[in-house]
């Protein structure tokens, strides 16, 4: 199933790629919805029957925003372009995030990164991949060398989360060697499994999530809420991070 979920994905990354460019530039909110809602549209289109092809009994959820229970069975999760206000501005930081979840648990995770011809994979049990090569977490063990960042889960979030988002900055800044806040979600938790990053954490989870979570937890990386708690889909926040620095970092969050 993940060698069948991974050439769809790339299909889908090509076709993508035939729509990107580094001059793009929307020149109004109304032009950048349009954008956004086409991309989404042409991924989803390809990714759809194909991957209900590969799993005929899972149902299906594109709305990358969405959080809360699923109903009992598996489902693909489908980010269709994680980043995509990245993509219409013409910037690099844009995925295609899939996730199959069977009864609440991630159980398969494809990430791809076209750009970069990246592709992240995971299975539950069975590790983290980067183009076929084993991944794993950081061996950090302090924060003061520890690369962290955070992100909007969704637009729109109100001047509450963002007064938050910016004291957990603050916090986190004066302790670790760099910090940055930036989207994609999924983005930033592909560079916590492949080491690249050492933590990440999130005020707002949304269930697209599930793949960046999966790649982290196959990896070696410690994905809890911020009571320490496991991660379920259903967590409403969380941090996922490298384990000798996951202590250092809930304390500070």
């Amino acid at each position: 199933m993940l060698t069948a979920t991974t050439a769809a994905v790339r299909r889908a990354g090509a076709r993508m790629l035939k729509r990107y460019s580094t001059e793009s530039r929307a020149s109004s909110l109304t032009e950048i919805v349009e954008a956004v809602r086409a991309n989404d549209a042409a991924v989803v289109d390809l990714l759809k029957p194909e991957l209900e092809a590969i799993n005929p009994d899972a149902r299906w959820l594109d709305d990358e925003h969405g959080s809360g229970p699923l109903e009992a069975g598996e489902w693909w999760l489908v980010d269709p372009v994680g980043g995509n206000m990245n993509a219409v501005h013409g910037m690099t930081d844009w995925n295609i995030g899939v996730s199959l979840v069977r009864d609440g648990r991630p159980v398969l995770a494809v990430v791809y990164f076209p750009l970069f011809d990246e592709m992240f994979t995971a299975t539950e049990g069975g590790g983290a991949f980067l183009n076929g090569v084993r991944l794993k977490v950081s061996d950090k063990t302090s924060l003061d060398g520890a690369l962290a960042g955070t992100g909007q889960a969704q637009p729109g979030q109100g001047p509450e989360m963002a007064d938050r988002v910016g004291a957990a900055y603050s916090a986190m800044a004066k302790e670790a060697l760099y910090v940055r806040i930036s989207v994609p979600v999924t983005h930033q938790l592909a560079q916590v499994a492949a080491g690249r990053m050492d933590v990440h954490w999130q005020y707002d989870n949304v269930r697209a999530h599930a793949s960046g979570v999966l790649l982290v937890q196959e990896a070696g990386g410690v994905v809890t809420d911020l009571d320490g708690k496991p991660w379920e889909l259903t967590t409403r926040e969380y941090l996922a991070a490298a384990p000798g620095v996951h202590a250092a970092a809930l304390a500070l969050l």
